[in-house]
């Protein structure tokens, strides 16, 4: 085999190691959300095993994506990836509203902005156009995680009700803005952009 065959197999490896480490932590993710669930609690005073568990779950998405922007990402994880988030996040959400902890209209209102524009995606996905995740959709999936976060943790459940609450309604204001960017981009033609799907 020749240097240059080498070099190229090893590349190719080496991006299939990669590939296989970030599905396996976002796959890791799915599998983790009915024990995330069932780990909130069914009071408003918070838990620590909850917030440990949710902490670790939000930090293994931070470096799942690092994994798949060192390489670059696949069209497994530009699925997977998005869909653990959704599952996570509105899994939590709901459960909290369950329990009596959020307020149910601004949980249906995430969740409806995320159900439009997730069909929107599959709609220009089978067209081969992709659809960047956005500045404000990166920032409302980091809102929407702090909601849940300080919603669950013993130190702000109840004393800081403000704090998780004004994280749940900016994460309704970048959610609903975020998706109007997204449905005004439909009407407009874009170029194939690198495979990464929004959130």
């Amino acid at each position: 085999m020749s240097t240059r065959s080498q070099t190229w197999t090893a590349d190719v490896l080496d991006t299939a190691a990669y590939a296989s480490w970030a599905n396996a932590i976002t796959v890791g993710r799915l599998l983790l959300s009915p024990l995330m669930f069932w780990a909130i609690p069914g009071h408003p005073n918070g838990s620590w095993v909850a917030f440990g568990l949710w902490f670790v779950l939000c930090i293994s998405d931070a470096f799942d994506g690092w994994v798949a922007r060192r390489r670059g990402p696949t069209r497994s994880g530009a699925f997977l990836d998005p869909l653990a988030d959704k599952v996570l996040v509105l899994g939590a959400m709901f459960t909290l509203v369950a329990n009596g902890v959020f307020w149910v209209v601004p949980v249906v209102i995430i969740a409806a902005r995320e159900f439009i524009v997730s069909v929107y995606r599959s709609v220009v996905g089978a067209r081969g156009v992709s659809m960047p995740a956005s500045w404000l959709a990166k920032r409302k999936t980091l809102a929407q995680q702090l909601a849940v976060g300080f919603a669950i943790l013993p130190l702000t459940a109840i004393d800081a009700t403000w704090l998780w609450k004004g994280f749940l309604w900016l994460a309704v204001v970048l959610s609903v803005v975020s998706g109007y960017q997204y449905l005004r981009g439909a009407r407009v033609p874009r170029a194939v952009e690198p495979l990464r799907m929004a959130s």
